[in-house]
């Protein structure tokens, strides 16, 4: 394996465990906005990939590519999630 892909894997590591640090405190957290900013935060963590490729390719005139639909449909569920 080369340097560059071990200090990727390793790099995607650490992002998908803050993401999972975040995502599990959003449970404990009463308030919804609060919970909801979390939630968003773990997605942008391991999510930024997905919309910095969109936002690239909306200004490329390619709106409507899989990178726009799943930060769209993601980021929506998001929204859509109520913790009672």
């Amino acid at each position: 394996m080369e340097e560059h892909e071990e200090g990727s894997i390793k790099e995607n590591l650490i992002k998908i465990i803050i993401s999972i640090i975040f995502y599990i405190i959003a449970f404990f957290v009463k308030n919804n906005y609060i919970s909801k900013t979390l939630f968003l935060i773990s997605y942008i963590v391991v999510g930024f990939e997905v919309l910095r490729e969109a936002t690239q390719n909306i200004f490329k005139g390619k709106i409507f590519d899989e990178n726009f639909l799943m930060a769209v449909a993601t980021i929506r569920s998001i929204d859509n999630f109520r913790i009672s």
